[in-house]
């Protein structure tokens, strides 16, 4: 398989695939592969029958840099993309399925990547929040930065980083259809009450309640909790016999908190 971006996502799928018996080729800071060198990253996609990429598209063009730089040199393949279920934007806090309009909401590159990447006839995992080692409400607790905002009703979803990799290696095992997939936890749920259980489980008091303006926010962060969306999982059972090790925030902290 080549990996187009090894970030924190796609270099545990590295891992995993590797564990299992995969040659791994990629581009990235941890990869053997420099992007930007055209002739080793034909050579590797030649080698590749499988090609995963995480690349998010350009903040300030928008467009992919990986299907704009290499799209027409990509083999007759097998082809994965991590997306964003950013592209399904406000929904007021109701479900969205893999069926729900996309592009209504802030991350509209992202969206337009995601239906490039459907036309390729990829395999396009959509990704709420990602959470896992190094990354979670726990360190966010002990490091100070952890905030709770007044927001009534605001949800999100989630998913440990663990379960991402079972549904790409479920994917790959089941011989899935090209589609979209989401790979969200059983309960969406707000980010004060990931905060609060994080707190229970270090047994310190969780933040106080603030508004954005308060909590000083980035404008990016700010973005987040524009939007409102409890993200369904079905189709991803369905066909990829896909089931989430952790349902949801609970055991995943929990099982963060055993490894520490």
């Amino acid at each position: 398989m080549f990996i187009f971006g090894l970030g924190y996502t796609a270099k545990k799928c590295a891992d995993a695939l590797i564990a299992d018996g995969w040659r791994i080729s990629a581009t990235g800071s941890d990869g053997d592969v420099d992007f930007g060198d055209r002739n080793a990253v034909l050579a590797a996609l030649r080698n590749a029958s499988h090609v995963l990429s995480s690349v998010p598209p350009d903040r300030e063009s928008g467009l992919d840099p990986v299907r704009d730089t290499y799209g027409r040199d990509f083999p007759t393949a097998w082809y994965g993309y991590l997306s964003s279920t950013g592209v399904y934007g406000d929904a007021n806090g109701a479900w969205v399925d893999e069926a729900s309009p996309t592009g209504s909401g802030r991350r509209s590159a992202r969206s337009d990547a995601d239906a490039l990447w459907l036309k390729l006839q990829a395999r396009v995992f959509r990704l709420p929040g990602i959470y896992g080692p190094g990354r979670n409400a726990l360190d966010k607790v002990r490091d100070g930065s952890a905030h709770r905002i007044d927001m009534p009703g605001q949800v999100f979803s989630r998913i440990h980083v663990d379960d991402i990799v079972n549904g790409v290696v479920s994917a790959l095992e089941s011989g899935a259809p090209e589609g979209a997939y989401n790979l969200g936890d059983d309960l969406p749920a707000s980010h004060n009450a990931v905060t609060e259980e994080a707190c229970r489980l270090l047994g310190v008091a969780p933040p106080p309640l603030q508004t954005m303006d308060e909590a000083g926010l980035s404008p990016m962060a700010r973005g987040f909790y524009a939007e409102n969306r409890r993200v369904a999982n079905g189709k991803a059972k369905r066909v990829l016999g896909w089931q989430p090790r952790y349902p949801t925030y609970r055991e995943g902290l929990r099982a963060l908190m055993a490894r520490a």
